[in-house]
């Protein structure tokens, strides 16, 4: 009879053992949101408390389609960021990250990570980048900052 019961003990223990779940932390959790802006746009995000505008482009050198270049050039983004209660902050995000000429792919400020996904239109080598201002449309992703 005691064989039977530390044999039923024994398999209670093992199976408790293997519904043990790890628990989320929940306080380093953060949301990330996709915003696309077209040149002059402003908008305020669903998941954060701030507004986010897109300037316009400082700087395209970018290698138009059809053309063989030494690099490959680079876009830079003007994109300002404003929260309610802060003076708003305006940041450069470029199509690469080249720290020794400044360039960089993402940026931290006011607490959140801005982060440069996409520049559109491409150049091509019929139109250049003139023809360009004004049509410039760019996609971030933005995330607050875990501390």
């Amino acid at each position: 009879m005691m064989n039977y019961k530390t044999i039923i003990i024994g398999l209670g223990f093992c199976s408790l053992a293997g519904c043990a779940t790890q628990k989320e932390n929940i306080g380093n959790r953060t949301e990330r949101e996709s915003v696309s802006l077209a040149e002059g746009q402003r908008k305020s995000l669903r998941e954060y408390p701030i507004k986010i505008k897109f300037n316009g482009i400082s700087e395209d050198s970018r290698c138009p389609e059809g053309v063989n270049c030494i690099w490959s050039g680079v876009a830079v983004a003007e994109i300002e960021i404003a929260e309610k209660a802060t003076k708003p902050t305006t940041i450069k995000l470029a199509t690469i990250d080249l720290q020794d000429r400044g360039y960089q792919r993402t940026a931290n400020t006011n607490g959140y990570t801005i982060s440069l996904q996409d520049i559109a239109p491409y150049p091509n080598k019929e139109q250049g980048t003139q023809t360009l201002r004004g049509n410039y449309k760019i996609a971030v992703i933005v995330q607050k900052t875990v501390k």
